[in-house]
């Protein structure tokens, strides 16, 4: 007679009603059991999925509208405002554009829109807070202001 296989989990031995199936060698599982990690599983699953939010396309205005916008905040500036308002639009084309790809298999894998980066520099009151507090204000995105000399022992370097 073959020998009964028993659920490595809660120990039940295999039945009509609840089968016993082997994994791997030595590792069992009923199938009460597997239903259970399954349910286990899935509510995992949902309760991570509920903190993450979705790959959504973002609606930015063009960099016109940007620039605009900065306009009404900061007075002069005009190059920084420009360079701002075209690298703020980009920078959320990108992320749609990778957002697209991820979920679009059509999405053309031979175009790649670049990252770059901006460093305001300049003497201070010269509105260079202002711009980034303004985009920050437009795009509904949290801004943070941190004082350097705490990272440094000379302050800034």
């Amino acid at each position: 007679m073959a020998k009964k296989l028993k659920c490595s989990m809660c120990g039940s031995e295999s039945s009509p009603e609840n089968h016993v199936i082997e994994i791997v060698p030595g590792l069992n599982f009923c199938e009460n059991c597997i239903n259970m990690i399954d349910t286990a599983r899935q509510s995992d699953v949902a309760s991570r999925s509920k903190g993450k939010k979705s790959m959504e396309r973002h609606v930015i205005p063009p960099p016109q509208e940007i620039k605009a916008f900065l306009d009404q905040y900061v007075i002069g500036q005009d190059n920084a405002k420009k360079y701002l308002s075209v690298a703020v639009y980009n920078h959320y084309k990108r992320l749609d554009d990778n957002a697209a790809k991820g979920s679009d298999k059509d999405s053309d894998p031979d175009v790649e829109i670049e990252k770059s980066n901006i460093l305001l520099v300049g003497p201070t009151g010269t509105g260079k807070t202002l711009l980034a507090k303004s985009i920050a204000r437009l795009l509904d995105v949290p801004f943070t202001i941190v004082d350097a000399t705490v990272f440094t022992e000379a302050g800034y370097v």
